[in-house]
């Protein structure tokens, strides 16, 4: 029989252990970052309280509570970065400090980017055209080279990523500079390309155009039942479509100096929380109904 004085020991290791980690989550791998923020490839609220993730060339930046900080380690970069609820999925290259393969095929991290669990392909593709469901994990993404189960040509997955399935992406054109799942219902995907706004109602066998021949798209987000997308014509456009019955309106931008809108988020935790990022290097926050002031956060790369 174990003593109770063993008992008591093994239990106040266990303490000490447990802080020890705790201490790690919330002090060792973040810091407060000061500075600039280049080659960002993907904007998104990982996980419901974790705030507002940029994923970049050089690992990850987050702004919290009106205060930005950045990873001490795993300096990835990241692409095809996509936030669901309990984190994100990623793809990109491993840093100078990751034993990860490159490239790293997809990946997904549920506690904050301090570990990366393997998920499909690692060693194989880089995925920059990659859609997740925010609640479901549902994968939908264009494989750009033929790996060792897919053909080149769009995909999907409703078992995060143990079985694909190929899309036909029938009336889908021009050069794919975005795509997005809507949260929990996978009929329906957006494609923001080179000619326009796509969106399929049948998983990405069928796509229909949504924009004008003079409109180029450059981001799609769902959010509920709404899509959320922006074009350029000269000027750019963001526009909230309800999916199930086509109404559209228009959200007033800020003044952008003639920037496309590259990504586009909500805060689940707050829904008139509206974020955006843009060619220019410049990310703003709205937390007034997505109708009144915007609060820039990064100002051509600088962070505020």
């Amino acid at each position: 029989m174990i003593s109770k004085y063993l008992v008591i020991i093994l239990i106040a290791v266990s303490i000490i252990f447990l802080a020890g980690c705790r201490n790690d989550h919330t002090d060792n791998f973040e810091a407060a970052f000061s500075g600039e923020i280049q080659h960002i490839h993907g904007v998104g609220y990982a996980g419901e309280t974790d705030g507002l993730y940029f994923a970049t060339h050089g690992g990850l930046k987050m702004f919290r509570d009106s205060e930005w900080y950045e990873t001490t380690r795993n300096y990835n970069d990241y692409m095809g970065f996509n936030a669901v609820d309990e984190g994100f999925y990623t793809s990109g290259h491993p840093g100078g400090d990751s034993d990860i393969p490159n490239p790293f095929g997809i990946q997904r991290s549920f506690d904050g980017g301090r570990t990366l669990e393997h998920v499909k392909f690692e060693g194989e593709t880089d995925y920059h055209a990659m859609a997740l469901g925010y609640n479901s994990h549902d994968i939908f993404l264009f494989n750009p080279e033929v790996n060792s189960e897919l053909e080149r040509g769009f995909y999907k997955s409703v078992d995060e990523g143990e079985n694909w399935e190929q899309a036909d992406a029938n009336g889908l054109d021009g050069e794919v500079l975005h795509l997005a799942l809507h949260p929990s219902d996978s009929n329906f995907v957006a494609a923001a390309t080179s000619t326009g706004i796509f969106l399929s109602e049948n998983g990405g066998e069928e796509f229909k155009i949504l924009t004008d021949s003079n409109q180029s798209g450059t981001a799609v987000y769902f959010y509920e039942d709404d899509l959320y997308y922006a074009t350029y014509d000269g000027q750019p456009t963001l526009i909230k479509r309800e999916i199930k019955n086509s109404d559209s309106t228009t959200v007033s931008l800020p003044e952008l100096k003639e920037a496309d809108v590259l990504y586009i988020a909500i805060n689940p935790n707050n829904e008139d929380e509206l974020a955006i990022y843009t060619t220019t290097q410049d990310a703003y926050l709205t937390d007034t109904g997505r109708e009144g002031q915007w609060k820039n956060i990064l100002n051509e790369g600088k962070v505020k």
